[in-house]
């Protein structure tokens, strides 16, 4: 029998992952490290003294029912509303309801879904609320508080990271979905695991699919792995090119190569750009990787990279992308030194130091006879025709000690430019002595 629209004035049934919504804090799951009993928000409410407090998590993960739950728990009012859909007359009305409720010696917990959609001056409408204690504030957030709230409002809260579910806390929601509607899942062993892995840390996510599931044709034949993903689509791994997400995958790929490991480098890679990231924004930081970590240990580094970007632009996407793969592989098993990076910034200060002291008179051209006069070129020696093709002469500036800023490593090429230069140092020395 076809299922049917409900009649006007019938309830449509409640979606799988809000009937599954828990009832008392001890029911959440994947999120112990806050709310156990000797957790912050388990002492919170064991003593009755909840605080302000922003959740910090990825979606599907409890942030909402955590709140719901902690005014349940500390028996407080609670109010909730989204950023998405609310302004500051409505924030208002609020406050205005919680100054009344406190007459009467009600307080109220003040819930604000996706609290980072609120600008700096609707973020301040809430502090002299929560200063007063007229509120107490929850602010659920998927992204960055340090860059999405303001320092005034963070410094009257507690920011409390939530995790994304392993794959104990999913499976136990599924066992609780299963519990509810009185049916197995019709997957086998393999099809579940499958399922919890589509689910990328999401529990409403889950329940969705599982909901989907029970309402398949047929639910009581066990759909095995390709079949499960003939009928669910896999959620979109959480990835968001301008906000944190973006920082966090690049930080882990240039850290990988760093740490010579080119398989964790391929995974960060392949995390990025099946996330949407633009491949140019990864060929770019691999050009300047190859200056900053490896600069001379290897020259050829950032000819890698370069050759990389130039065969991005010219085949695209999926074909340019084996390039930049092939680039941080290199990249990643190359000699690594900063020793430019140290030197280049070693000298800069030295020059921001030293302000505008002149070049040594010898190594001034003297295109006139006036400058000739005065000394510009005066004792010159080219290096190339001196014996050992180095001259030793001093090309710091008269009124400033020889500095030593570019050390070389023992990595790579940059073990026989050591070589050099200490060949140099002694020639140099030499000569001063003559």
């Amino acid at each position: 029998m076809e299922p049917t629209l409900p009649l006007f004035g019938e309830e449509p049934a409640r979606p799988l992952a809000d009937r599954l919504r828990p009832t008392q804090l001890e029911d959440v799951v994947g999120q112990d490290h806050l709310l156990a009993p000797d957790a912050p928000l388990g002492r919170m409410v064991a003593q009755q003294r909840l605080g302000s407090a922003i959740l910090w998590g990825p979606p599907g993960v409890g942030k909402t029912t955590i709140a719901r739950l902690l005014a349940d728990g500390s028996n407080l009012a609670f109010e909730p509303v989204s950023a998405t859909f609310s302004g500051v007359a409505d924030l208002r009305k609020v406050f205005a309801a919680a100054r009344s409720r406190r007459t009467i010696g009600q307080s109220t917990l003040l819930f604000v879904d996706e609290i980072h959609r609120f600008n700096r001056a609707q973020q301040d409408s809430f502090l002299p609320y929560v200063e007063d204690g007229t509120i107490t504030l929850i602010g659920a957030t998927t992204e960055n508080p340090s860059f999405e709230l303001n320092g005034a409002l963070l410094s009257r809260t507690q920011v409390l990271v939530l995790k994304r579910l392993d794959e104990a806390a999913l499976s136990t929601l599924l066992d609780r979905a299963e519990d509810l509607t009185g049916h197995r899942l019709p997957v086998d062993d393999d099809a579940r695991h499958a399922l919890i892995a589509m689910a990328d840390g999401d529990g409403r996510y889950l329940l969705n699919m599982a909901e989907q599931l029970h309402a398949l044709p047929d639910p009581d034949t066990p759909l095995d792995t390709a079949a499960l993903a003939h009928h669910i689509q896999q959620r979109a791994p959480l990835y968001d090119k301008a906000q944190e997400g973006h920082y966090n995958l690049i930080s882990a790929l240039h850290k990988s190569m760093r740490g010579s490991d080119p398989d964790a480098a391929l995974y960060w890679l392949a995390r990025m750009l099946d996330g949407g990231e633009d491949p140019l924004f990864v060929a770019r930081r691999l050009v300047r990787f190859a200056s900053e970590d490896i600069g001379i240990a290897d020259p050829h580094a950032i000819q890698q990279t370069l050759a990389a970007w130039d065969v991005y632009e010219r085949l695209g996407s999926p074909e340019g992308e084996l390039a930049i793969a092939q680039a941080v592989v290199y990249l990643a098993t190359a000699p690594k030194s900063i020793a430019v990076y140290r030197g280049f910034n070693a000298a800069h200060r030295a020059a921001r130091r030293t302000g505008s002291l002149m070049p040594p008179a010898h190594i001034l051209n003297a295109p006139t006879r006036l400058m000739k006069d005065l000394g510009y070129g005066k004792d010159y020696q080219y290096d190339p025709d001196t014996t050992e093709g180095f001259s030793g002469a001093d090309y710091f500036p008269d009124a400033m000690d020889r500095e030593t800023y570019y050390r070389p490593t023992r990595n790579g090429y940059e073990a026989q430019i050591g070589e050099r230069m200490r060949q140099w140092a002694a020639l140099r020395a030499r000569r001063r002595r003559d």
